[in-house]
């Protein structure tokens, strides 16, 4: 079984958001899926995919301020700057963190953890509509 579908995410202001329940409400046919994988290609550089807590929103916005620290707005010496002062150093924590994840499904399920959620790590202030290309693979039940 192959499955590729495109997902638009709504759009979110800056910072970490817990996105996994809206990615599994666009996948019905993952419950088909008796073992596979899902990878998830989020169509963006200013914005990011990773897997963490998902219980404790104290999580996302601790990682906001790590990620703010560590790529500070408003530094001097950087060039590109087009679309504002959030610009550049949204695309410096979409190339830390990365664009892609891949998760493996067992059962109809994605197999995460129990404290494992995905995160979308809006990078711009305020963020658009984010394009996720979702690409299923494995043994129908």
């Amino acid at each position: 079984m192959w499955q590729q579908t495109l997902i638009t995410l709504r759009p979110k202001p800056r910072g970490f958001h817990l996105i996994t329940d809206e990615l599994l409400a666009k996948l019905p046919e993952l419950h088909e899926c008796r073992v596979g994988l899902l990878h998830l290609w989020l169509r963006h550089t200013s914005a990011s995919l990773t897997i963490n807590e998902n219980a404790d929103g104290a999580v996302r916005r601790d990682f906001e301020r790590f990620f703010n620290r560590l790529v500070p707005q408003g530094q001097a010496g950087y060039e590109h700057d087009y679309e504002g002062p959030d610009d550049l150093p949204a695309h410096f924590k979409a190339s830390l963190l990365g664009c892609q994840l891949s998760v493996p499904v067992s059962e109809g399920r994605l197999a995460l953890g129990t404290w494992q959620g995905i995160y979308l790590g809006e990078h711009r202030d305020q963020g658009s509509a984010r394009l996720v290309l979702v690409t299923l693979h494995g043994m129908a039940s």
